[in-house]
């Protein structure tokens, strides 16, 4: 294949194939579906692998701009999806920067956790229904970082909702899992919402491009619509704050623990929570057109991560400790691109673009970790109940402390790349003297607080865990041991990227952040920021270089954090409050009381609407029955009068008769 877009087509149908595989063999009974994993398994590698071919072939191609689409499917009519007049809506995908690299990260890192799964899950009753889901759930994933029209990213964006409800309800006898099925479905609903309403509000500019750039370069033509791109990006920001987990909808995610394990890997790694992301990526153009949208993205990213930092500080469940630092970290990534519009767009999404390729590999690797914890542990994942785990499980051990390292921001590891980046592209935001500039010296001060306290609770975490004497719960039944090969392989390869995968970016000249500016949607975007009023100071991409001030306090205060960690917790053994700060431990484990604000002020009101609701539809019923009862019971008196004898009939008119006579003769004796 010589078009990329080829590759990106095989990889996206090799999932879909091995969820209806998996899907038939779960039906042809439990001695076929034990193999259910083979496809999953065999169709992420193969896309895995034509992913980066493609992007390959992609990083290959000359010129400022790259990107492909597939003219058969785009242009052909007989693969118009549907249609309206001269609306047409076509199934057609496009291949930039972006999305190669979207796809091939989600392929890779998929691929070893289906093959951790195959170990994790041997054995159980839904072995193939888990498979199947697993692989639709990828499916959906790559068409939505390939769709070249709202169409189809709206398809893929829903369809990565339902895997995950399927996904996180997968024990669904079990009442909390599948409540935590039914919460993660319809908060996201609610941010869905807005997502749609965005869009038609996108087409009600007069524009009706499906084209995504062809959409965008037309707003950008279009003076007389940019009045429109505040509500519009306002409203879209809503779908990623739904998906992405961001205040005030983050509440779904950390229950989202009720799945299995490599579910937590993959929704927290490779899909879902990064949808809203890359959304708010590709749209960048739109965003530099509202400057005051761009602002609310960067303080809801910073408010978030601030705040899920502080609550995973105290939490004693190790898998509830990685749940709030992703809604953390996804923060950091909108904080990145809530800045946009004070300094290069190219700058700020590839900073963020960067942050969550490194977080896929550092995330999914920690959540496997925790898997292996737990299936030595006899599924008890409480940090309180286990310790000194690093004599009995020494890779999980050392793959744990690569990333621990790289969400703590160590220096030289890949997430200190990242995070740096962002902090480089929040103080550039603070330095341009923009209309904004003083607020982002707020957030450039929050994502400094948050770094540490990052730093902080993930080496408490770790020092919980595998630090102090051997503590074994007692349903391990005294057979804790290391996990098997088929699980450790994907954690010491997804070890090997959480060390080395910031090489791509630093210090190798910023080649990831070079290549992803030639992104289409992002030129376009640095295009805008460089004609409108008040743009963006900076707009070429960026050069190669390390701000060493944002480098060095980085590296302090991550290195105060682990070293705060290693005080309190380094020993091991029981957990360890500072004197005084009971309250503030009190208030972070029971997680600030959202989610009970959230049960007394919205939950339950709801549930009393709703059971106002029902008994007014009781009453309403009973008045219907009423209603239909009167000529029911009048029907039934009279209908012993139509019994077709005809001596009945006759002995009714004289009676009839009778009754007539006699009321006349007695009105005329009056």
């Amino acid at each position: 294949m010589s078009d990329p877009t080829g590759y990106a087509l095989v990889a996206l149908l090799l999932p879909l194939a091995a969820a209806i595989v998996a899907a038939l063999m779960g039906a042809a009974g439990h001695k076929i579906a034990h193999y259910a994993h083979v496809p999953t398994v065999l169709a992420f590698a193969g896309s895995a692998v034509f992913a980066l071919l493609g992007l390959v072939k992609v990083a290959g191609a000359e010129g400022e701009q790259i990107a492909f689409t597939l003219p058969a499917l785009s242009y052909d009519p007989a693969y118009i999806w549907f249609g309206a007049g001269s609306f047409d809506v076509s199934f057609s995908i496009t291949v930039d920067p972006l999305s190669s690299i979207m796809l091939a990260t989600i392929t890779f890192v998929a691929t070893w956790i289906a093959i951790f799964s195959a170990s994790y899950m041997h054995g159980d009753e839904g072995y193939a229904r888990y498979f199947s889901v697993m692989s639709l759930f990828v499916f959906a994933m790559c068409l939505l970082v390939l769709a070249n029209n709202f169409f189809l990213l709206v398809a893929g964006w829903e369809g990565v909702g339902l895997c995950s409800y399927l996904l996180v309800g997968y024990y669904y006898a079990k009442p909390s899992a599948a409540a935590a099925a039914r919460k993660a479905f319809l908060v996201t609903r609610l941010g869905d919402v807005g997502l749609i309403l965005g869009i038609f509000l996108l087409w009600q500019t007069g524009n009706y491009h499906t084209n995504l750039n062809d959409l965008f370069k037309y707003i950008a033509d279009h003076p007389e619509t940019h009045h429109r791109m505040t509500a519009a990006c306002l409203l879209l920001f809503c779908g990623a704050v739904g998906k992405s987990a961001q205040l005030p909808l983050y509440v779904w995610l950390p229950d989202a623990m009720e799945g299995p394990t490599p579910v937590s890997a993959l929704i927290h790694a490779a899909t879902m929570v990064t949808a809203g992301v890359y959304l708010l990526a590709r749209c960048s153009p739109l965003f530099v057109l509202a400057p005051d949208a761009q602002l609310v993205v960067s303080l809801i990213g910073g408010a978030t991560a601030l705040l899920a930092a502080f609550i995973a500080v105290a939490q004693t469940d190790l898998k509830r400790v990685l749940a709030y630092s992703t809604v953390s970290q996804l923060g950091f990534m909108f904080m990145a691109l809530g800045c946009g519009g004070q300094v290069a767009p190219s700058l700020a999404v590839t900073a963020a673009i960067f942050h969550l390729f490194t977080h896929a590999f550092f995330k999914a690797l920690l959540f496997l970790g925790s898997g292996s914890v737990m299936h030595a542990m006899g599924n008890v994942i409480d940090m309180r109940r286990f310790g000194g785990l690093r004599k009995v499980m020494p890779v999980t051990h050392l793959t744990f402390l690569a990333g621990a390292a790289a969400l703590a921001g160590f220096p030289l590891l890949s997430g200190f790349w990242s995070k740096d980046q962002i902090l480089d592209s929040l103080y550039e935001a603070a330095e341009a003297h923009g209309p904004n500039h003083d607020v982002y010296w707020i957030v450039l001060a929050v994502a400094v607080v948050t770094a540490g306290l990052t730093a902080f609770y993930t080496f408490r975490a770790y020092f919980l865990t595998f630090f102090g004497e051997v503590k074994i719960p007692e349903e391990a039944h005294g057979h804790a041991h290391e996990s098997p090969w088929g699980m450790l392989i994907p954690l010491i390869v997804l070890a090997v990227g959480a060390v080395g995968a910031g090489a791509v970016a630093e210090p190798l000249g910023h080649s990831f952040s070079g290549f992803l500016a030639k992104t289409p949607a992002i030129l376009k975007a640095n295009e805008l920021a460089r004609n409108i009023p008040g743009g963006a100071r900076e707009v070429e991409p960026p050069t190669p270089h390390l701000n060493l001030t944002v480098a060095a306090v980085s590296t302090i205060v991550a290195l105060a954090g682990i070293g705060l960690a290693w005080r309190l917790y380094g020993k091991g053994g029981p957990e360890h409050v500072p004197a005084g700060l009971t309250g503030v431990f009190n208030l972070s484990r029971n997680k600030l009381y959202v989610d009970e604000v959230y049960a007394a002020a919205l939950v339950r009101p709801a549930e009393g609407l709703a059971t106002a609701g029902r008994q007014f539809d009781v009453l309403v019923s009973w008045l219907a029955e009423l209603i239909s009862f009167v000529p029911r019971f009048v029907g039934a008196v009279l209908r012993p009068l139509q019994n077709g004898l005809v001596q009945f009939y006759a002995l009714g008119m004289v009676l009839g008769l009778a009754v007539y006579v006699t009321v006349i003769v007695f009105r005329s004796t009056r």
